[in-house]
């Protein structure tokens, strides 16, 4: 019979196979931890304090928008004719678009409360991408209209060239 390695306890069962002592109290712990673990807040619901700054509130919708890429990539996908065929992703399908339009309401509002021109601008911009990630054109239209500073709506025209009027 070897021996392990010093500093190392190696327990045999059965018929002399060598069990790694604690795997299973390991897996149990990870486990726990896994399962019970809450579902992390999105970034929308948290609180506002109100009044916030322009540069907080630009900081926000940047983050909100960055939180909801994936439900807005998701739901794009399913408008371009990728559906999937199980009945469990179209729970998370409906999930993945109740969230993307959650936060785009959100943003909006939040969007709406600026008074800086440029950072409103800049965030509609975000908000913009968003959108088009979910392939909602209409929206899109919409907030591309809102823009009113000639740069950033060049660079958006740049970008999306289907946004022309």
């Amino acid at each position: 019979m070897k021996m392990p390695p010093s500093g190392h306890v190696v327990r045999f069962c059965g018929a002399h196979r060598p069990q790694i002592p604690y795997v299973d109290f390991i897996f149990k712990d990870l486990a726990m931890r896994w399962f019970n673990k809450r579902k992390p807040e999105d970034v929308w619901n948290e609180a506002i304090q109100w009044p916030i700054g322009d540069i907080e509130a630009a900081h926000r919708i940047r983050d909100i928008c960055r939180s909801a890429a994936d439900s807005a990539e998701r739901v794009g996908r399913l408008t371009d004719g990728v559906v999937s065929r199980k009945k469990s992703d179209g729970h998370k399908n409906n999930d993945a678009s109740e969230r993307y339009q959650r936060a785009a309401r959100i943003a909006m509002e939040i969007a709406l409360k600026m008074s800086d021109d440029l950072l409103r601008d800049s965030a509609v911009r975000e908000i913009l991408r968003l959108c088009l990630k979910a392939d909602d054109t209409r929206t899109a239209q919409i907030l591309f209209r809102a823009i009113q500073t000639a740069s950033i709506r060049g660079d958006v025209l740049n970008e999306h060239p289907a946004l022309r009027p």
